[in-house]
């Protein structure tokens, strides 16, 4: 009986921890959808479902969901692609593998708005490095952040750079777990190195990638700081995320009960890709 209590008070830190700062937010947001709040007034009157009917009638957040969807579209493959790369060369025996892997996981740890500040100094339409480089080659500027053809692709090569590193680490992980006796095999009855890549590195790899892409989604529709730093959402909100515009509606417009309703149905929208992306990917994985 005294080591029953003695865990339920090892416990109760944890528990209360989750009450305050998970459960509550979470009901009261809930909550508040149903609300009308300027996060200084007393008053919160009751609104019922207005929120929500204004939603659907809100062809800004529309633009928004979809400039995010278009970000996570580039982002997602692009940072797969060049992750799954680097992974493979870092698992090889090569001298300097622990500075690279270093070097690589450095952004990830990096604040996002100092990576942000120096990106958007990198990709600047008039004094920029990039800019500068194509110039000395004899090539046009290309405006990054101030075209919209261009600042959604500026912004998903600056997040997966970003965050290039952690799922590096993900891969290395899987690759490490491969038997080394699958590839002697495969040698053995001569296969070549694509062969042993596409046939036994990418299907055993399967689970990391399923982690790889459901933590990319997630990341990829909470998009807030490289757009809010380097285009502040623009050129005519064409960089506009859904994060973004929550925060608008909350902190610049004081409108909270329908800043909250935008979140919920984003975690909605994340939670429902996220259910899909499982059952999905899930039927390849071999654990």
């Amino acid at each position: 009986m005294k080591g029953k209590r003695a865990g339920y008070w090892l416990v109760l830190p944890y528990v209360v921890f989750l009450l305050v700062f998970m459960a509550y937010p979470v009901l009261f947001s809930v909550w508040l959808t149903f609300h009308d709040w300027n996060l200084v007034s007393p008053e919160i009157p009751f609104v019922g479902l207005e929120n929500y009917e204004r939603l659907l009638n809100d062809d800004l957040f529309f633009k928004s969901l979809w400039n995010t969807l278009r970000f996570i579209l580039i982002n997602i493959p692009l940072q797969i692609g060049l992750a799954l790369i680097l992974a493979v060369a870092l698992n090889q025996p090569l001298k300097g593998r622990g500075f690279f892997r270093g070097a690589y996981f450095l952004p990830v740890v990096t604040s996002g708005v100092v990576i942000s500040f120096l990106w958007a100094w990198m990709l600047s339409t008039d004094d920029g490095l990039i800019n500068g480089l194509l110039q000395k080659a004899g090539l046009h500027p290309v405006p990054w952040l101030t075209s919209e053809a261009w600042a959604m692709p500026s912004l998903a090569w600056v997040a997966a750079w970003k965050n290039l590193g952690y799922y590096v680490v993900i891969f290395l992980a899987g690759l490490q777990s491969i038997p080394k006796q699958l590839y002697e095999a495969a040698r053995i009855d001569g296969a070549t190195s694509l062969q042993c890549f596409f046939r036994i590195t990418i299907p055993m790899l399967n689970p990391a990638m399923l982690l790889v892409v459901i933590l990319s989604t997630i990341n990829g529709f909470q998009l807030f700081t490289e757009p809010y730093i380097m285009t502040g959402g623009g050129p005519a909100n064409s960089s506009l995320s859904v994060v973004m515009y929550i925060y608008k509606n909350a902190f610049q417009s004081l409108d909270m009960g329908y800043a909250a309703t935008i979140g919920l149905v984003l975690a909605l929208i994340i939670l429902g890709v996220s259910m899909i992306q499982k059952r999905l990917l899930e039927k390849d994985v071999t654990y």
